[in-house]
């Protein structure tokens, strides 16, 4: 096919061999399946700011560190520089992302470098060598729903113990290959102990996974997983090997409605005191 003017600098530069087909557009980037050497990879092109269809880019970017400080100047200030720098790092998300959960073993696209806005990284493939199917497109027995819904609540773990939590999780953003589930999509994580928004993501996110799967193991319809993950990160007792339970338990405490209603008298009675006039003896 015909080289897109986005990926001709990479191809120029001998990082590409050649383009073979694209293999998806969305509100974000364009996909590309590409041939570098004897490998097949994925280039991901990122749509210029103007062209997003993203619209909460502040909500997740709250909490993600500047290492430079003249850039986090430029960025505060909605200059032309800073507005190019912001853009830079919200596009740059995703490649420290990938390398972040790579390490720390979750199942993502292993990442192979990051030019002028495209993402070179491993092409997901099926059995066959063919692009992998999101999990959306998937039929899958109970059997397989359980397992891969684990699968997915340990890679959450993961993450969430390396610091970060996805955002934008659900069976649109999770491709299936011959292993299971690999989790795409990362340029909106978060900044797990940096978002205000972070527990209330995490819990979208697990949600998300908890009622497809449930399409086709409805016990699963019954878990809180996204409770009981983030009150052991809370704590401090979450670990990449934690056991999970999928039950949380709703801290109840009994009320002393005598000792309430007390106090709620003592409030009364001293804002009486304040209203009465001062008379002068």
């Amino acid at each position: 096919m015909k080289v897109p003017k986005r990926l001709q600098p990479l191809v120029d530069d001998g990082m590409i061999d050649e383009v073979m087909a694209q293999l998806m557009s969305g509100k974000e980037a364009q996909v590309y399946v590409v041939r570098c050497g004897d490998s097949l990879r994925c280039a991901k092109v990122f749509k210029e700011a103007r062209q997003r269809s993203f619209k909460q880019a502040v909500q997740y970017q709250e909490g993600r560190k500047m290492r430079n400080s003249r850039r986090a100047r430029a960025m505060s200030k909605k200059t032309r520089y800073g507005q190019k720098e912001q853009e830079q790092a919200w596009l740059s998300a995703e490649v420290d992302a990938l390398y972040r959960l790579a390490a720390a073993g979750v199942r993502v696209p292993e990442p192979y470098g990051f030019v002028d806005g495209v993402l070179l990284m491993e092409l997901v493939a099926d059995e066959e060598g063919y692009a992998a199917p999101r999990l959306d497109d998937v039929t899958l027995t109970a059997e397989q729903a359980r397992d891969y819904h684990g699968q997915v609540m340990a890679d959450v773990v993961r993450m969430l113990c390396a610091g970060l939590v996805h955002g934008d999780l659900s069976e649109f953003n999770v491709l299936v290959d011959r292993h299971g589930p690999v989790i795409i999509d990362l340029p909106q994580a978060v900044d797990a102990a940096g978002n205000n928004n972070a527990a209330m993501m995490l819990q979208r996110d697990v949600d998300n996974m908890r009622n497809y799967f449930g399409r086709f193991a409805p016990e699963l319809l019954t878990t809180d997983y996204g409770r009981e993950i983030w009150a052991l990160y809370e704590a401090g007792d979450l670990h990449p090997e934690t056991t999970l339970t999928g039950v949380f338990e709703h801290e109840a405490k009994s009320v002393d409605v005598a000792d309430l209603m007390a106090v709620i008298d003592d409030v009364r009675e001293e804002q009486a005191e304040r209203m009465a006039p001062a008379w002068e003896e």
